[in-house]
């Protein structure tokens, strides 16, 4: 194989790469739940809002619901929710917070559940971490960091590249409430 063949081959697996939500995502845990790899997109400098994204796995035998989230990189966090309504995309704020089922999965990713960075107070930079305090009803709070992503980044698990973490295995349906 060509040189020059072998370097674009590289580079095209390098952008294919930075246009998935991080790898190096950690994961939390508190009480039975899981919390599993959040991130966020990076935010053009005059942007007010952001996103972040994760999954939640509830391993216990107790029904949780996540009722709150705050950071300090934000005037609020909200909980959203996307769905279609009459052919029309809407979202909406979940003022009850998000139901985690037991034994179940919650998956918080681009049109869909998401948290909603209101307020913020600088833009969101690709690599950087944005500490976000998660509040449960049952399980309590927990400091998490979401890894900022590039712009167009994809959620875990897209684009042929398998599934990664925040991404349910294919064998395993994505519990949605």
């Amino acid at each position: 194989m060509c040189r020059h063949v072998r370097r674009g081959i590289v580079a095209a697996a390098l952008l294919a790469a930075s246009l998935v939500a991080p790898a190096i995502a950690r994961d939390y845990a508190i009480g039975d739940l899981a919390i599993l790899a959040p991130w966020s997109r990076a935010t053009p400098p005059a942007a007010k809002v952001g996103a972040g994204y994760l999954s939640i796995a509830n391993r216990g035998m107790a029904a949780d619901r996540l009722v709150a989230a705050q950071s300090p990189m934000a005037g609020r966090v909200e909980i959203h929710e996307m769905r279609m309504d009459a052919g029309i995309m809407r979202m909406r704020e979940l003022a009850q917070g998000l139901s985690l089922p037991p034994g179940g999965q919650v998956d918080l990713k681009p049109g869909g559940y998401h948290l909603m960075l209101m307020d913020l107070k600088a833009p969101l930079r690709e690599g950087v971490a944005v500490p976000v305090t998660l509040v449960f009803e049952r399980a309590g709070r927990i400091d998490v960091e979401f890894q900022v992503a590039p712009v167009a980044a994809r959620p875990p698990g897209h684009g042929g590249h398998g599934h990664g973490h925040g991404a349910p295995p294919p064998s395993t349906p994505a519990h949605r409430h």
